[in-house]
């Protein structure tokens, strides 16, 4: 330290690096979700970590390990299999520490996840998810491939390691016994490796043997009945889910089932919907295992006595999941969130159209030109301009061809479609609400889209009709 450094001061928040902010995160009470529950319900915000989740808190202890042992030398690799915060968490520390780090995820996971990854120096190779954890192409397997054809690798091993539960031993069990002064009656907590409910529950049990341990389980995992049987049964199989970094498709070492005293299933739909009331009603930015936890807990609390206390740990930030949860086009797509037509407007849908232009004619364009337009495009109407830009009109293909067959009328190859112009269809400005002109087109064949009284583009009803269908 030179004469002029600052000493470090965990009161003045003074560290020598980002590592030493790892833990100590706030516990917060939920007010509003909790509205309505008979005892108070706390959240352990675990974003407030440098690296954004719970996952730091496993990082740190496991390369520390892995250094202090041997297995992991200057200058080496560290792989992991990883569903993305604990590959940010290890990232972290390879980056302070000098390591080389290769994280392999299936591809599920959120690109804001794999962008923050290699803003770190990570390399990361995505896998599918729809394969059995045996099955080369699986992230495991692909983890231990590389670690086996890696110089001077390991595998961090979060499903197997030790260190993931003795880490939430060590730190997260005691923050929140301490936090709530030893008045913790109950914790809901997220199982994927199982590390964090393992860890917390075993301290908080020592401390007091009544405190309940509930797990939180995803729809399609196999944690549920896994815990129920003591094993993972042979009649079981796990399914595809949506939500991150909790359920898994075999038993984790890391996880003791014999610490949980009860799990509860919540489903892909559940977890994101609570996630966003977390962020509306709380102002508390997480992440869907966050969302699921918080539907947990709140089931579970429902019932209790008004002398408990329940606490319930939220993994990580939302905004590694902007691009899914917090886009409502995706929740729509998904199915868990109702199509909401007030917050469609025009121009969503015009984006939507394999063509987006506008395909216009002029006043003094001769009618052959224009059927032979209409043809190429496969439309039937089209708008008519006047020299200025100004919409004349509409012509469409039933007034071309009442106009060719009209009797006593002597045809020209240069007759125009001036004669044949209809009055304008009604005209919508691009931002309109969906829902204000769908009464339109139970009368009009077409609405005419417009930006700053310049015709943009054209919808007919089954432009209209293809959008609903593909967002309900």
């Amino acid at each position: 330290m030179t004469s002029n450094s600052l000493p470090v001061s965990a009161s003045l928040h003074v560290y020598d690096n980002i590592l030493q902010t790892i833990g100590k995160t706030p516990l917060v009470r939920l007010n509003r979700v909790g509205r309505g529950l008979p005892c108070p319900l706390y959240a352990k915000v675990e974003f407030f970590n440098p690296g954004g989740s719970v996952k730091d808190r496993i990082a740190l202890t496991m390369i520390a390990e892995a250094e202090k042992s041997g297995r992991l030398k200057p200058g080496g690799t560290v792989v992991e299999s990883t569903s993305g915060n604990t590959g940010v968490g290890l990232a972290i520390v390879c980056a302070i520490k000098g390591y080389k780090s290769v994280f392999v995820m299936p591809d599920k996971m959120s690109q804001e996840k794999i962008q923050l990854l290699r803003a770190y120096g990570a390399r990361v190779v995505i896998t599918p998810t729809a394969v059995a954890p045996e099955d080369p192409r699986s992230y495991y397997s692909v983890a231990n491939r590389i670690v086996a054809e890696t110089p001077n690798a390991i595998l961090a091993n979060q499903y197997h390691n030790p260190e993931n539960p003795r880490s939430h031993y060590a730190t997260t069990g005691p923050e929140i016994w301490e936090q709530t002064q030893g008045k913790v009656t109950d914790l809901v907590v997220g199982m994927g490796t199982g590390g964090t409910i393992t860890g917390v529950g075993r301290y908080l049990k020592e401390q007091n043997p009544d405190v309940r341990i509930v797990g939180v389980d995803s729809t399609g995992s196999i944690l549920l009945e896994t815990w129920q049987h003591g094993g993972v049964p042979d009649d079981v199989e796990a399914t595809s889910y949506k939500v991150e970094g909790i359920g898994e498709d075999f038993l984790p070492s890391t996880l003791d089932l014999s610490v949980i005293d009860e799990v509860i299933r919540v489903t892909d739909k559940e977890s994101f919907l609570w996630t966003r009331r977390l962020v509306r009603e709380e102002s508390v930015f997480c992440g869907g295992s966050s969302g699921s936890a918080v539907a947990a807990a709140v089931r579970y609390a429902q019932n209790l006595p008004s002398d408990r206390l329940v606490v319930v740990i939220l993994p990580d930030s939302g905004s590694r999941y902007l691009s899914k949860i917090f886009d409502d086009k995706w929740m729509r797509e998904n199915g868990y969130l109702e199509a909401a037509w007030g917050e469609v407007s025009l121009g969503d849908v015009l984006a939507e159209k394999s063509f987006q232009g506008l395909i216009s004619v002029a006043l003094d364009d001769c009618m052959t030109d224009v059927i032979a337009l209409l043809k190429e495009h496969d439309i039937s109407q089209v708008p008519v301009l006047r020299a200025d830009g100004a919409l004349a009109g509409l012509v469409t293909e039933v007034d071309l061809l009442k106009h060719i067959v009209e009797a006593g009328h002597t045809h020209s190859s240069d007759e125009t479609v001036a004669s044949i112009v209809q009055p304008a269809p009604p005209t919508f400005p691009v931002y309109t609400p969906l829902e204000d002109v769908l009464p339109t087109f139970v009368e009009e064949p077409v609405a005419l889209v417009t930006e700053g009284e310049r015709p943009i583009g054209i919808l007919t009803k089954i432009d209209v009709l293809d959008f609903i269908a593909r967002e309900i």
